[in-house]
C-alpha cells in the first residue's frame, strides 16, 4: 500500500462519496506478481500476454471413430455399390508409428488420432460396415465386433470430400498466437487453453488475502443461544461472502468484543494472512466506539505513514468510515458502519473495489445502468446525502424493496441493485429515471 495519499481534510469535514472512494483508489496497489500452478492461478489475474508455443491440435487428427481413406477411393459409394476397402491396421490416439494408407486401403482410426499419411479424410464408422460384411452399422456395434488390427475388408456406403471429419493441425490456435491478454481473470476455459498448450505455471497477481471481522459484545455466532439484548453476527458473514465474491480469498474473524486492547491485539494477530482488513461496526460516536478507540493512534507506534483516519460521508446509508494503513507493511485497513445494509452497501462502493484493485484488474466497480422508477409515491432523500436505495431490477424497470433503513436485511436479499439519488435530489417521482449500481 502506497503511504503518498494525502488525507489533510480536517475532521469536520464531510467527505463526498467520490472523494472517499478515490482517496482508497490512490492508495491501495495491485499485488505483486507470482509465478503459480495452474490451478492455483484460478481466479487470478494474468500480467504478461500468454504466446502459443505449439499449435492447437498440434497434428491432423480425426473427429470421428471411423476409416481413414483415399478421396478417390470412396467416390460414388454407395449402399448399392459400396467400396471395398483392404484393413491395413488401426490407428489409436496417441500412437507413436503411423500407418501409410495406399490405394483400395483403409485405416481403423479413433477419435483423436492422427491422419496417416496417404489418408485424405475420415469416414464415420456408421457409414460401413465395420468390417462385417453386413450393411451399415452403428459406431457402438463397429467398436465392439470389428476385427483388431490388420486384415480384412470394410464396406464403405457413402463418399467423402477431402478432409472431411479431420481436424486441421492449428485449426484452433497456431503456433505464435496470442492465446490471452494481460489481464485476463483465469476461469477455467482459460486453464484449460493454457493446460493444452502446455502451460504449468502461469505468472498472475495473487487473489488478494482480506480478513473480515465484526465488533460488538452484543453479536452472537449463529446456531447459539441469543440472550437478553443479543443479536446473530451477520455482518461478518455478509461481508466475508461479499469478497470472495469480488475475487478474494476471505478470512472471516469471529466477532470481537467491545474491547478496545482485544480488538487491537486481534488485528495484530491477523495481519500474518493479510492483504486487505475489513472491520464492521464501532466507528460512529456512540462511547463504545471501539475500532476508532483502538485504531486512532496506531500511527503513532507503527511506521510512519500508518493510520486510520476516522471520517463523515455525505451519504445515505454509511455516514461513517474508516480508511487506512496498519503494520509495519501498510496493510490497507477499511473500517465499516456496523449497521448491515450500512456496511453492505459500504463494502460494494468502496472494499469491492480496493479488492478489486489489488487483483490488479482496469475495471473495478460494478456495472451501472439507467431505469425507470416504479413506486406507489415518491422516493424521499435527505438534503446533501447521496441515498443508496435497495432495488429489484427487471425489463429497464427497478421497483424499491423496503424502506430506507440499515438494518433491513430481508428487503437486502430481495435487492439485485442499488438505487441512486443524487445529493442535491430530495424526491424522485415514479416515472423518473433513476441510476442503479447492479449487484450481480
Amino acid at each position: 500500500m502506497s503511504t503518498a495519499a494525502t488525507r489533510t481534510a480536517g475532521p469536520d469535514h464531510l467527505w463526498t462519496v467520490d472523494e472517499h472512494l478515490e482517496d482508497i483508489l490512490a492508495t491501495v496497489r495491485p499485488l505483486d506478481p507470482i509465478e503459480l500452478q495452474l490451478l492455483d492461478a484460478q481466479g487470478c489475474v494474468l500480467v504478461e500476454d500468454i504466446t502459443v508455443p505449439v499449435s492447437l491440435p498440434p497434428f491432423d487428427n480425426s473427429s470421428m471413430d471411423g476409416y481413414a481413406v483415399r478421396v478417390t477411393d470412396v467416390a460414388g459409394a454407395s449402399e448399392e455399390y459400396p467400396a471395398v476397402l483392404t484393413v491395413i491396421g488401426d490407428v489409436a490416439a496417441g500412437q507413436a508409428e503411423s500407418l501409410h494408407v495406399g490405394p483400395g486401403e483403409t485405416a481403423r482410426i479413433m477419435t483423436g488420432a492422427p491422419l496417416p499419411p496417404g489418408a485424405e479424410a475420415v469416414v464415420p464408422v456408421e457409414w460401413t460396415d465395420g468390417g462385417l460384411g453386413e450393411g451399415p452399422v452403428t459406431g457402438m456395434r463397429a467398436r465392439s465386433q470389428s476385427p483388431e488390427g490388420a486384415g480384412g475388408h470394410v464396406h464403405v456406403y457413402r463418399s467423402a470430400e477431402a478432409r472431411a471429419h479431420v481436424r486441421a493441425q492449428g485449426s484452433d490456435v497456431k503456433a505464435g498466437d496470442r492465446a490471452l491478454e494481460a489481464g485476463t481473470v483465469l476461469g477455467p476455459p482459460q486453464i484449460a487453453l493454457l493446460a493444452a498448450i502446455g502451460r504449468g505455471t502461469v505468472r498472475v497477481r495473487p487473489r488478494p488475502r482480506v480478513v473480515v471481522m465484526s465488533t460488538g459484545s452484543e453479536l452472537v455466532q449463529p446456531d447459539e443461544q441469543l440472550g437478553n439484548g443479543q443479536i446473530y453476527d451477520s455482518n461478518s458473514f455478509a461481508l466475508t461472502a461479499a469478497a470472495r465474491d469480488a475475487g478474494a480469498i476471505a478470512y472471516r474473524v469471529g466477532a470481537v468484543a467491545d474491547d478496545a486492547e482485544i480488538l487491537r491485539s486481534t488485528i495484530e494477530d491477523q495481519l500474518v494472512r493479510a492483504d486487505l482488513m475489513v472491520t464492521t461496526g464501532g466507528v460512529s460516536v456512540g462511547a463504545y466506539d471501539v475500532v476508532k478507540e483502538a485504531l486512532s493512534s496506531v500511527g503513532d507506534e507503527d511506521e510512519e505513514g500508518a493510520g486510520i483516519d476516522f471520517r463523515k460521508l455525505a451519504m445515505q446509508p454509511g455516514k461513517p468510515q474508516g480508511f487506512g494503513s496498519i503494520g509495519p507493511d501498510h496493510i490497507p485497513l477499511l473500517a465499516l458502519p456496523g449497521n448491515p445494509v450500512s456496511s453492505y452497501v459500504s463494502f460494494e462502493l468502496f472494499v469491492r473495489p480496493a479488492i478489486r484493485t489489488l487483483m490488479g484488474l482496469d475495471d473495478v466497480h460494478r456495472p451501472r445502468t439507467r431505469a425507470t422508477l416504479t413506486a406507489d409515491k415518491a422516493l424521499t432523500s435527505p438534503k446533501g446525502r447521496r441515498q443508496f436505495l435497495r432495488g429489484t431490477y427487471a425489463d429497464g424497470a427497478v421497483t424499491p424493496v423496503g424502506g430506507a433503513g440499515s438494518h433491513l436485511v430481508a428487503a437486502l436479499a430481495l435487492a439485485d441493485a442499488l438505487i441512486v439519488i443524487p445529493e442535491n435530489v430530495e424526491s424522485v417521482e415514479p416515472g423518473t429515471e433513476v441510476d442503479l449500481v447492479l449487484l450481480g
